[in-house]
């Protein structure tokens, strides 16, 4: 299955957007049935077990500092538990990601990943890419995903209109947090934090 399309960010600036979508509290924050992303330091990590923070800051409020240390990292995995409901089947999926590329200047990063829910497991290849429009940015995405087990039997004409309203209320999340952004930056936050990046 394939997914691809393209959100425009009204007034955001490209390389804001790209401080935004590095921080993986915010993408949490922004992913509807996202329980948590945290860097996968263990072979044996458990999902069961893991207590996510709640309540973590992220811009305006947070320390850009800590922003900048907890953004995804290149070559590096992570961990995350997702529960999404397709029709009548709710799975929760125990998804290990590997960031790929990731580049700075020209705001592009790539992923792949797996996940399994009783009964379901996909397998998926991620990109976007950022580029600055005459009213602010557009993020590009796309996703090519093997699905397999119960949720597969369920079909695109099911599929997609969840994957459409997932991708949609992600990037309106991603919007409203980049407006409280903009509004309060008047220290130059997110351009210290693009430095650090």
């Amino acid at each position: 299955m394939e997914f691809e399309g393209a959100f425009e960010l009204e007034g955001v600036e490209p390389e804001d957007a790209w401080v935004m979508l590095s921080d993986p509290i915010a993408v949490r924050d922004a992913l509807k049935g996202c329980r948590y992303i945290t860097p996968l330091d263990d072979e044996d990590f458990n999902f069961d077990d893991y207590e996510a923070e709640e309540d973590v800051e992220t811009l305006p409020e947070a320390d850009p500092e800590e922003v900048a240390d907890r953004a995804f990292r290149e070559e590096t995995d992570y961990a995350a538990l997702m529960q999404v409901g397709v029709g009548s089947v709710k799975p929760r999926f125990e998804t290990q990601v590997r960031i790929g590329e990731r580049d700075d200047e020209n705001y592009v990063m790539t992923a792949t990943g797996s996940g399994a829910a009783s009964s379901s497991e996909f397998e998926m290849e991620s990109w976007m890419e950022i580029e600055e429009t005459e009213n602010g940015s557009r993020i590009n995405w796309g996703t090519e995903a093997d699905v397999s087990g119960r949720v597969a039997q369920l079909g695109n004409r099911v599929l997609n209109p969840v994957a459409d309203k997932i991708v949609n209320n992600f990037f309106n999340n991603i919007e409203q947090q980049m407006t409280d952004v903009e509004e309060s930056d008047e220290g130059g936050v997110t351009s210290r934090l693009r430095n650090m990046l």
